[in-house]
C-alpha cells in the first residue's frame, strides 16, 4: 500500500445486522487503512455525505437485505453527482451470483461474498487504489478510476 488509504464502510438500508461490516472494518484497519464506519439504516444520501466529507478513496457497502440493486445505484448515482465518482465501490453481504454482473456494469469495482478471505479483501482493494493512483500519476484512467474490474 503506497499510503494510508481512507475507505466508508457502511450499511445502507433497513438491514440491522452489522458484525460483518464490522469485522470487515476492523480487517482493513489493521491492514493499514483509514476506515470511518457509518452505522446503521444509512440512506444512499447520508452514505454519499460520509464519502464526501471524508474524502475517502473507497466504499464498502455492506448489504444484506437484498436490497442492493435499488441501493446501490443511487449511491453511484450520488457520488458521480457529487463529483466522486472516482471511488471504488465494493460491495460484501449476501449476493446472489446472478446479481453480480449487474453490480459490476452499475460501476462496483467487487463483490465479496460471505467466507471471502478477509487479508484477500484488503490485499485486493490496496492493489486496486496503488493501481488507479499510479494512474493518475502518469495520466492514465482506467475504467473510470474503477480499476481492476
Amino acid at each position: 500500500m503506497k499510503r494510508p488509504y481512507r475507505v466508508v464502510v457502511a450499511k445502507p438500508g433497513l438491514d440491522g445486522h452489522d458484525r460483518g461490516a464490522k469485522v470487515i472494518a476492523r480487517a482493513l484497519r489493521d491492514k493499514g487503512f483509514e476506515v470511518v464506519y457509518t452505522g446503521l439504516h444509512q440512506t444512499p444520501e447520508q452514505v454519499v455525505s460520509a464519502v464526501v466529507q471524508e474524502d475517502a478513496d473507497a466504499l464498502g457497502l455492506s448489504l444484506l437485505s437484498g436490497a442492493h440493486l435499488t441501493l446501490v445505484p443511487r449511491i453511484i448515482e450520488g457520488l458521480t453527482t457529487e463529483g466522486r465518482g472516482d471511488v471504488v465501490v465494493v460491495v460484501g453481504g449476501i449476493i446472489p451470483e446472478g446479481d453480480i454482473p449487474t453490480l459490476r456494469e452499475m460501476g462496483v469495482a467487487e463483490v465479496f461474498t460471505p467466507g471471502a478471505p478477509l487479508p484477500s479483501i484488503g490485499d485486493w482493494l490496496a492493489g486496486c487504489l496503488d493501481e488507479r493512483e499510479a494512474g493518475a500519476t502518469t495520466g492514465e484512467v482506467s475504467d473510470g478510476g474503477h480499476v481492476g474490474v
